[in-house]
């Protein structure tokens, strides 16, 4: 049965204001609500889902997300999937003031300590059951640890796109995978000819906004196409837009250095996509720019920094069960699959495990959120927030 837009809006809500972690993490919030709980999209669907957004440009998580949306909802499904995943980030980036006031002090720190353990748990959950699945003979397992080994030795955001597309080549001469069955898969939506329409407002908007933007002098469309810009050319997400963000703003002046690291460092503590950011710089650009700024200008910067991701998946979504139906398209998406698996692993080790787990009580906290998901099957807002807890009672 599909679900209705409101369900869609209400599953991707709770998760945007309880998935910490970032974007890997959040890939593990997604499968454990989609694939086990709901069974919106079957494994094999949601790692070729995962696979594809780690090629396209913009924030690889929450492209999944709407990818998600989509196929479950259509245009409007995407739509109501991103506002839930968004709006807990957007709101409380918009509104820093509040949120950096409260992370200052003990409690709200011991509060986002314990998010950081359960974000440790629901990785270690969701690498687990993918590994079982991308990973299930020697050859694919070796994968998994050669994409490990490299990522943690040389964790630049292009070498990770580099390991993923040599695993995508070695994938398709190496491995051979089993024909996708249409009747049991998790189908995508949407018409080729819209697909190709879209690839062509992506290309002009990158191209031609620029040039559009300094004819009309205006600091709505400059600050609108600036993060445009960003959506359309960063790969991976998360950390990843930080370089990109910090030319697009601090060097024209836009925001200080000093503001823009108060938002970084606030944006490490935050629920939903990292992306967000866009909004609280836009809040604090200088009203002399001729921007909006507040939360109108705030919430335009969202919009913008994420209008690449459903252009691209509007797109590339017609053409994906095609061409991952082709026996070498398969092969080459299981050996990015075990190479998503070995990212996520190292990814578990550092950032996530490294900055989280300090001592024995620690490491106690994990456990046992790993036990209440994977065994008592609790659903992961719930671990969340006994974690956060246990977190700001200080256990």
């Amino acid at each position: 049965m599909q679900p209705s837009l409101a369900q869609i809006f209400w599953a991707f809500l709770v998760l945007g204001a309880t998935a910490f972690g970032g974007p890997v993490a959040h890939f593990g919030y997604f499968r454990t609500e989609f694939v086990e709980r709901r069974k919106w999209i079957d494994e094999r669907g949601f790692a070729d889902l995962v696979s594809l957004c780690q090629f396209l440009p913009g924030p690889a998580s929450s492209q999944t997300g709407i990818a998600i949306g989509m196929i479950k909802g259509r245009w409007a499904g995407g739509i109501a999937a991103w506002l839930g995943f968004t709006t807990p980030a957007a709101i409380i980036m918009i509104g820093l003031g509040f949120g950096l006031s409260f992370a200052e002090t003990s409690a709200g720190q011991g509060l986002v300590h314990g998010l950081k353990l359960a974000a440790v748990a629901v990785v270690a959950h969701a690498l687990w059951g993918m590994a079982r699945t991308a990973c299930g003979d020697a050859v694919r397992a070796s994968f998994a640890a050669v994409a490990c080994i490299l990522i943690l030795f040389a964790g630049d955001a292009w070498f990770q796109l580099a390991v993923i597309a040599l695993a995508a080549f070695a994938g398709s001469l190496i491995l051979k995978d089993t024909p996708l069955d249409p009747a049991n898969g998790t189908p995508t939506r949407g018409n080729r000819t819209a697909g190709f329409a879209l690839l062509a407002v992506f290309l002009l908007m990158l191209f031609a906004l620029p040039v559009v933007a300094e004819s009309a002098r205006s600091g709505n469309l400059d600050a609108f196409t600036s993060f445009f810009r960003v959506g359309s050319l960063v790969f991976g997400g998360g950390h990843v837009v930080l370089p990109l963000l910090e030319a697009e703003v601090v060097p024209t002046g836009w925001a200080s250095t000093d503001a823009f690291l108060a938002g970084y460092g606030a944006a490490q503590a935050i629920p939903g996509p990292m992306f967000a950011l866009t909004g609280y710089l836009c809040n604090v650009i200088d009203p002399g720019y001729g921007y909006l700024g507040g939360w109108t200008g705030g919430a335009l910067a969202i919009v913008a920094v994420f209008l690449p991701s459903f252009l691209l998946l509007g797109a590339t979504l017609p053409f994906w069960d095609a061409l991952r139906s082709r026996d070498r398209i398969r092969a080459a998406l299981s050996g990015v699959n075990a190479a998503v698996v070995g990212l996520m692993l190292a990814v578990l080790f550092t950032p996530v495990w490294t900055s989280s787990v300090h001592d024995t009580s620690d490491f106690a906290t994990v456990v046992v959120a790993i036990v209440l998901l994977s065994f008592w099957r609790l659903p992961p807002w719930l671990v969340v927030m006994l974690a956060a807890v246990a977190g700001f009672l200080g256990v």
